[in-house]
């Protein structure tokens, strides 16, 4: 932030202030008013900042890559916070995916190694428990505030490490209290601010004026000016002990694809004022299996009214749904041609939302398994089954003209649906390469099969 928009943001805040607290006319100068008010703000931000700030984790992990065709360890930088006495630390997802080591570097200089308790692909969450606290030696803690309190234009700070430089903090308003962004909306909105979010930023504290946690810092744009957005807290307290008991939250799955009442984008407008509508549901799934149709109204599950007239409504509804047992038969009423139909499914586990991955490194290329959340375009043509990941340049795949989503059909005539597939086929080449180095991929590229033969006689990882 400059000098003068520094300037003109607490000039602009005492301003906003002084009608509240104006003393009687003459008892006191204007501008030593304005003054004493600014200084009195900034205390509070101090203050605030000194609650959460010594909370503040400087996280540094080791994971396992295997975009580029080959399987690498490489070095990522984000940040976390401290959330109870007994060490544990909330971060994103994303910093600690794939994580095979996890390092934290408190505020105090204090270095502690980390284990991953839970996480959770879909709200970008994960929980952390530090190694080596206890009683003799506790850490500082934050405690988390209420997200659904704030409103735009609330002052919130965030901080954590941006750049991988340790730690900072910046300072900005709320932007907007429900920010709906269609990739990554599915089960939370987002809080917006323009406090500044950098990489590295990532997983740690959005702070409210009062020393509170109220979302955890997760994207960052420079498009059009500084754009962050955060989980609230609301959505961390509902997915907390699910991360805590169980490793992951426990999703169910429908297969209901919903649509808003009111749909500015698609242009799509439902004359009703309840309920919300079926834009489709997914193929084998308990919503289907069930009867449900394209442009029913749903208006109740389980007795409780549903009603989503804008798009924001939407990830509060799938986050009750979601969160739904599974396997127990949901009532749901809903309205088809004016009529109103009642039908019963039950949910199943939605299980993993990513596919496991595979090195194979003579080849010179990575598998990964197909998942229907993670690649429902491969998934549309092949339920069960492996995609190439990634291939390594240069390298024997690159080279036989494999490429990044073919799906593999076979290897030496032989059916490929597992990984283990895969890595059985392998082996078996690996053990005879001194008389034969080559292997038939039939693949699937854009629903055209082709055959490719891989000349694996080369070793680039030796030249």
């Amino acid at each position: 932030m400059n000098r003068r928009l520094h300037a003109a943001m607490w000039a602009g805040l005492a301003a906003l202030m002084l009608p509240a607290m104006e003393a009687p006319a003459g008892a006191e100068d204007t501008s030593d008013s304005r003054q004493r008010l600014s200084a009195d703000f900034r205390e509070i931000v101090q203050a605030a900042k000194d609650q959460v700030f010594p909370s503040v984790v400087f996280i540094k992990c080791l994971r396992e890559s295997h975009e580029s065709g080959e399987k690498k360890s490489q070095e990522v930088a984000g940040s976390g916070v401290i959330i109870s006495a007994d060490g544990e630390l909330l971060t994103n997802w994303h910093v600690v995916d794939k994580a095979t080591e996890i390092r934290c570097l408190l505020l105090d200089g204090r270095a502690m190694r980390a284990r991953l308790v839970g996480h959770d692909k879909d709200t970008d969450l994960a929980l952390l428990s530090l190694e080596g606290c206890s009683a003799d030696q506790p850490v500082p803690c934050a405690r988390l505030g209420d997200s659904d309190r704030l409103r735009e234009g609330d002052f919130v700070m965030a901080m954590g490490a941006p750049w991988g430089l340790n730690r900072s903090v910046s300072i900005g308003i709320i932007s907007c209290t429900r920010r709906f962004l269609p990739p990554a909306s599915q089960y939370s909105l987002w809080l917006q601010t323009d406090a500044s979010i950098c990489p590295g930023n990532s997983g740690g504290p959005l702070v409210n004026t009062v020393g509170e946690v109220v979302g955890i810092t997760t994207l960052g744009t420079y498009f059009g000016g500084d754009m962050g957005f955060a989980v609230p807290s609301s959505t961390i307290r509902e997915i907390l002990p699910q991360l805590r008991e169980h490793g992951q939250v426990q999703w169910t799955w429908t297969g209901l694809q919903l649509q808003p009442l009111r749909d500015f984008e698609r242009n799509m407008f439902f004359d009703a004022e309840e309920g919300i509508i079926v834009a489709e549901t997914d193929a084998d799934s308990p919503a289907r299996s069930a009867g449900i149709c394209t442009n029913d109204r749903i208006v109740a599950i389980n007795g409780r009214s549903l009603t989503a007239r804008q798009e924001e409504d939407l990830p509060d509804i799938r986050r009750w749904i979601g969160l739904l047992p599974r396997g127990e038969a949901m009532s749901i009423r809903l309205m088809r041609g004016g009529q109103e139909v009642s039908v019963e499914l039950a949910p199943r586990q939605k299980g993993r939302v990513e596919g496991e991955e595979l090195d194979c490194p003579r080849w010179d290329l990575t598998v990964k398994a197909i998942n229907q959340f993670d690649n429902p375009d491969l998934h549309y043509y092949r339920q069960q089954g492996v995609f190439v990941f990634g291939t390594k340049y240069p390298g024997n795949a690159a080279e036989a003209g494999l490429r990044h989503n073919d799906i593999v059909v076979q290897i030496n005539q032989q059916e490929v649906t597992t990984l283990e597939d895969v890595q059985r086929i392998y082996d078996a080449a690996m053990g005879k390469i001194d008389s034969e180095h080559r292997a038939m991929f039939t693949v699937l590229r854009n629903g055209d099969q082709r055959e490719i033969v891989l000349d694996f006689a080369r070793d680039y990882e030796r030249e």
